[in-house]
C-alpha cells in the first residue's frame, strides 16, 4: 500500500510507494535529516539510528554537544555556512552580503494527489488516489526565508518525486545562488555511478565507474540539457547488473542546465544532488516571491537496472507524456532531408510521398527549407512564412497534394532560433540572446531568440500558429541546431542577467504548452540537433524525440540502448537512412537498417524514388511486419539482453503486458573467424505458459526460453548481421 505516515512521538516521516519506502526523522533542535531510501518496510521503526560522534574538524552547532554536527549529519536540504562543509543544496545571499543559512523544521502537510508545478514540466496523476503528497515547511527567521519541500509517492510505481519552492517572507530582497531539486544523503559509499555522456552523433553512452572520494558528477552550462550529459545519474551497488541488485537512480525533469553529482567525505558517506546548474544562475527574490525548483523523479529498484528502466518507462509513457498521442500507436514517416537537403520543389515532395504510399508509409515529413529564402542554412529562420519561389502555390496546395497520395504531412520549424539574414531580426535585432558590446558567435548561421521575454514568445506562438491553423498538417518536428553563448537580455536589469538562461526555459515551456494545447491533433516530436535535449521536461510537451542525428545502424545499438536506460521506446524516433551512411559513411544491409529503426519509431530517410525493386520489396516487409507489431515495441515492455558496450553483439525483447506475445531483436556487428556457437537467454516471459516460436515452428515453454535460451542461427554471415525471433503464446 502507498502511504505516508508521520510519528508524532518519533518525529519520523515514512513514505511508501509501491515496493519502496523514504524515511525522515526531525532531530535535535528541528533539522530535517535523511534516514532510509530503499526496499519497502511495512513500518519503520528505525532500527539503524543515527549515530553521534565527536568528529574532529566537523564543527558543532551547539559548543554543549560535540557529538552533533552537520557535517557528519544526512540531511534532506543541506545548506551553507553552518558546520556543514559539503557541497549545499541551496543557498542564497542576503542584502548584508552574507551567504549563511539555518533552515530548521516549522510544519507538514500530507495530502491526496498531486499538484502541477507553477509553469514547469512535472509527473502528474489523473486519480487523486494514484498519489500522496507530503508537504515539509522550513524556515530561517533571521533570513526571512522559507523552503517547502514537496515529495510525492505513487501507488503504482517504484517511484518518489521531489522538488523545493523557495520563498521570500521577509522584507528585503534575496538573492538565490544555488537552488538544487533534491539531495540524499547515503550512509555508504560502496556504490558505481552510471550517466550517459555523449556528443553529437554519440549521444547516450552508458558509462559506469565506481564512486571515489571528493566529487564527481555532470552537468550541462549550453543551455540545453545536451549531447554531452543527460540529466540522469544512478547509483548502484558494485553487483547490481540488469537483473538483479539495488540501484538508485534520478531523472531532472527539465530541459537547460542542470547539475547532477555526487560526493564522497571522508568518513564514506555520499551526498548526491541534482537540479538546475549553479554555474552563472542567480534568482533576484523580491519580497513574498517564491522560486519553484524543477522535478527530480527518484526511482529505486531491487532488481537490477532493467527493472528500474522499466519503471521510467511506464511513468513517463502514462504520467508525463500527455494528450493524444500518448496511447496512440505513432504512424510510419519518410523524411525527406537527406533525400533533397535544401533543394527540392512541390513535385519532388510529391514524387517522394506517392512512393512512400506504395511503400506502406503513411505519414510524410517535410524538413527544412521550406520558409522565407531558405536555400540553405544561411537565412530566414524567423520568418515562418511559405517560400514562395520554392513552393509558389503555397503550403496548403503541397499538403494537399502530399494527402491526395494518402499520406499525412507533417512539417519541420526550429522556432526557438532567428537568422541575422532575416525580417524578423532586422525588425528586431534585440530580440536574441546578447550582450551589448560583445559579438554575437552565430553558430550554424543563427542565433537565438530570447525566450525570456514575452513579446518573443508571443510572436513564436502567432507565427507557428499560423501555418498550423492554415494546413492540414499532423506532425511537426521541432528543432533546435546550437547551444546559447552571449547569454543576456535586453528587457532584463544587471542585477537580474544571470536568470536570462532559466528564463528562457520559462518561456519556452509556456510556448511549447500553448501551441500543443491549441493543436491537440499534432503529433510534435522534439529535436536538438538529433538528441541534445532529449529529456524528461520536453516529453512532457512532445511525446517523442529525434534520438540522433547520427542515422547509422551500428552507431544506433548504443544510442539506443543506453537512450532506454531512461526513455521509453516509444518517445524514440528511428529512421532507415541510405547507405554509404551520411554520418560514418558505413555500408549496412536494408534489413538490418530496417530492424534497429524498428526498435524505435520507425521512419525512412532518404530517397524513396531511388531505391532498387529488391529494396522496395524489403521496405514493404518492414513497413508491414511494423505495422503488425507496432504496438507491442511502442508500448510493451523493454528487456535489454546484451549490451553493444560490452561486446560484439547487441540484444533486446519487447513482450506485452499479457506476456501472450514477444518480439526478440539479435544484432551483430563483426564477423569473426572460428566463432563460438551463441544462444539467448529470454526474459519477461510467464514460466508457466508456453510459447511457439514461429521462425522455427517449435513449441517451448516461458522457462525453458529463459533458462535454456534461443540458439542463434550459426548460418548468419558476413558483418553488420541482425535476426528477429517472433514469439506468441499457444
Amino acid at each position: 500500500m502507498m502511504g505516508i505516515h508521520f510519528d508524532e512521538q518519533k518525529k519520523i516521516f515514512h513514505l511508501s510507494a509501491k515496493d519502496t519506502s523514504y524515511a525522515m526523522e526531525i532531530l535535535k533542535e528541528n533539522y530535517l535529516v535523511h534516514l532510509y531510501w530503499g526496499k519497502k518496510v511495512q513500518s519503520f521503526g528505525n532500527s539503524n539510528p543515527l549515530q553521534f560522534l565527536d568528529r574532529a574538524f566537523s564543527g558543532n552547532p551547539n559548543k554543549e554537544d560535540r557529538t552533533f554536527s552537520l557535517d557528519t549529519t544526512p540531511q534532506e536540504y543541506p545548506q551553507y555556512g553552518n558546520t556543514d562543509f559539503r557541497k549545499p543544496a541551496f543557498q542564497i545571499q542576503l542584502e548584508n552580503g552574507s551567504t549563511i543559512t539555518d533552515l530548521r523544521y516549522k510544519s507538514h502537510e500530507i495530502k491526496q494527489g498531486k499538484e502541477k508545478l507553477l509553469g514547469l514540466p512535472a509527473t502528474y496523476v489523473e486519480d487523486a488516489k494514484e498519489a500522496e503528497t507530503l508537504e515539509i515547511l522550513l524556515e530561517d527567521l533571521v533570513a526571512g526565508l522559507e523552503v517547502k519541500l514537496t515529495y510525492t509517492v505513487f501507488a503504482d510505481y517504484n517511484v518518489i518525486t521531489r522538488s523545493a519552492a523557495i520563498k521570500n517572507v521577509g522584507t528585503e530582497n534575496l538573492k538565490i545562488l544555488r537552488a538544487l531539486s533534491a539531495n540524499i544523503d547515503f550512509r555508504e559509499a560502496d556504490f558505481e555511478l552510471i550517466h550517459l555522456p555523449g556528443a553529437w552523433g554519440k549521444e547516450r553512452q552508458v558509462e559506469r565507474q565506481p564512486l571515489r572520494p571528493g566529487l564527481q558528477g555532470i552537468e550541462s552550462a549550453r543551455g540545453a540539457s545536451s549531447h554531452q550529459h543527460n540529466p540522469f545519474i544512478a547509483l548502484a551497488r558494485k553487483n547490481t547488473t540488469e537483473d538483479f541488485g539495488e540501484v538508485f537512480a534520478f531523472n531532472l525533469v527539465y530541459s537547460g542546465n542542470f547539475l547532477a553529482q555526487a560526493e564522497v567525505d571522508q568518513f564514506q558517506n555520499t551526498r548526491v544532488t541534482i537540479g538546475i546548474n549553479p554555474f552563472d544562475f542567480s534568482w533576484k527574490l523580491g519580497p513574498s516571491e517564491t522560486f519553484q525548483t524543477p522535478e527530480v523523479v527518484m526511482t529505486y529498484s531491487d532488481q537490477g537496472l532493467g527493472e528500474m528502466s522499466r519503471t521510467f518507462h511506464e511513468l513517463y509513457r502514462n504520467r508525463l507524456c500527455r494528450g493524444t498521442y500518448r496511447d496512440k500507436e505513432r504512424p510510419i514517416l519518410i523524411n525527406n532531408w537527406e533525400a533533397t537537403y535544401f533543394d527540392f520543389n512541390a513535385e519532388k515532395i510529391e514524387e517522394i510521398a506517392a512512393a512512400g504510399q506504395e511503400l506502406g508509409i503513411e505519414l510524410f515529413v517535410l524538413d527544412d527549407g521550406w520558409f522565407g529564402k531558405r536555400d540553405n542554412d544561411t537565412s530566414s529562420l524567423g520568418d515562418w512564412f511559405v517560400h514562395e519561389e520554392k513552393l509558389p502555390n503555397g503550403l496548403k496546395e503541397l499538403a494537399e497534394r502530399v494527402e491526395n497520395c494518402d499520406m499525412q504531412f507533417g512539417l519541420w520549424f526550429e522556432p526557438e532560433m532567428v537568422s541575422v539574414d532575416s525580417d524578423l531580426y532586422r525588425k528586431h535585432p534585440d530580440w536574441c540572446l546578447h550582450v551589448p558590446n560583445r559579438r554575437k558567435s552565430e553558430s550554424r548561421n543563427q542565433l537565438i531568440l530570447d525566450f525570456s521575454r514575452e513579446d518573443v514568445c508571443e510572436e513564436i506562438i502567432k507565427q507557428v500558429s499560423a501555418i498550423l491553423s492554415s494546413v492540414p498538417i499532423s506532425y511537426v518536428k521541432w528543432d533546435m541546431n546550437r547551444h546559447m553563448t552571449e547569454i543576456g537580455s535586453a528587457l532584463l536589469p544587471s542585477d537580474q542577467q544571470r536568470e536570462t538562461a532559466h528564463r528562457y526555459m520559462l518561456g519556452l515551456y509556456k510556448v511549447m504548452e500553448e501551441i500543443t494545447t491549441a493543436f491537440p491533433h499534432i503529433l510534435f516530436e522534439s529535436c536538438s540537433g538529433g538528441g541534445g535535449r532529449f529529456d524528461a521536461g520536453i516529453l512532457y510537451y512532445m511525446p517523442q524525440t529525434w534520438t540522433s542525428d547520427n542515422t547509422d545502424a551500428i552507431s544506433r545499438l548504443k544510442i539506443q540502448y543506453g537512450t532506454s536506460l531512461v526513455y521509453p521506446i516509444v518517445s524514440m524516433g528511428s529512421h532507415v537512412s541510405a547507405v554509404p551512411n551520411h554520418q560514418v559513411h558505413r555500408i549496412t544491409s536494408i534489413e538490418m537498417r530496417g530492424d534497429v529503426a524498428m526498435s524505435g519509431n520507425l521512419g525512412y530517410e532518404l530517397d524513396l524514388t531511388k531505391l532498387t525493386e529488391e529494396e522496395k520489396e524489403a521496405v514493404k516487409k518492414q513497413t508491414a511486419f511494423y505495422k503488425e507489431h507496432r504496438h507491442l515495441i511502442q508500448f510493451g515492455d523493454f528487456y535489454r539482453l546484451l549490451s553493444p558496450f560490452e561486446g560484439n553483439e547487441t540484444a533486446w525483447l519487447f513482450v506485452n503486458k499479457e506476456k501472450t506475445e514477444s518480439l526478440v531483436f539479435y544484432f551483430r556487428v563483426l564477423a569473426e573467424p572460428a566463432a563460438p556457437l551463441r544462444s539467448i537467454r529470454l526474459k519477461g516471459l510467464d514460466a508457466k505458459k508456453k510459447y511457439i516460436v514461429e521462425n522455427l515452428g517449435q513449441v517451448y515453454g516461458g522457462d525453458e526460453l529463459a533458462y535454456v535460451g534461443l540458439s542463434v542461427p550459426h548460418d548468419i554471415q558476413g558483418d553488420f548481421q541482425s535476426y528477429v525471433w517472433r514469439i506468441k503464446e499457444v
